[in-house]
């Protein structure tokens, strides 16, 4: 059984709850507070230095092993379980599922997470919400303008992929800061079918165990 170390808002921990409920893959949930720094405690350290979530504990030839980062858990989780795929069989449509993946992994949702809003507000002293709201959109226009020419039904043609694991977290984070979705049509057409797949609601935030009940 797999054990994933998660927190209900991240969207990182969102994305490999995705990946797992497609999957159908049964894993144990800890969770580890961003809020009350549960994830600087020196037991989260040890499983990810950098003391972020997600990270999958499983055991592998009798060792127990700790792997952070979602792209690289979604990637292990895919080779593991190849059905149903989040990588495209095909060579360039691989190729373009993981640039949208990027898009959002290193071109949007690192500028809006908990650290480096905590700074711009205390450090800066700058409106974080508009911080976030800014960079968030940037990314979305991005996203939106490659998905045009990549989109069927999801990102990427007809079929989920790992390309909408990343979106649809994103997408939450938009809402959550009140973000204009406006000219955001391929993006929000591909959310909604999203949300139409089974069992990917139930990875949403608000269904987690240490999400707030009011």
């Amino acid at each position: 059984m797999m054990r994933l170390y998660a927190y209900y808002r991240s969207s990182a921990s969102y994305r490999v709850r995705l990946a797992l409920v497609h999957k159908n893959v049964a894993y144990e949930l800890s969770t580890v507070s961003i809020l009350n720094g549960d994830n600087r405690s020196p037991a989260h350290l040890e499983r990810n230095p950098l003391g972020q979530v997600p990270v999958l504990e499983f055991e592998l030839d009798g060792q127990r092993v700790h792997l952070a980062q979602s792209l690289a858990i979604i990637e292990y989780l895919d080779e593991l379980h190849p059905e149903p795929p989040l990588l495209p069989r095909n060579a360039l449509q691989r190729a373009r599922a993981r640039e949208l993946a990027e898009i959002v992994n290193s071109g949007t949702q690192p500028l809006q997470n908990t650290p480096v809003l905590n700074h711009v507000e205390k450090e800066l002293k700058a409106d974080k919400e508009a911080w976030a709201r800014l960079f968030i959109r940037k990314g979305l226009d991005a996203l939106e303008a490659r998905a045009r020419h990549t989109a069927g039904r999801f990102l990427v043609g007809d079929t989920p992929s790992i390309a909408d694991v990343f979106l649809v977290p994103q997408l939450y984070n938009a809402r959550r800061f009140n973000v204009s979705l406006e000219g955001l049509e391929t993006l929000v057409a591909v959310d909604r079918r999203c949300a139409e797949l089974p069992r990917w609601p139930d990875a949403a935030p608000e269904r987690q165990p240490d999400a707030p009940k009011n």
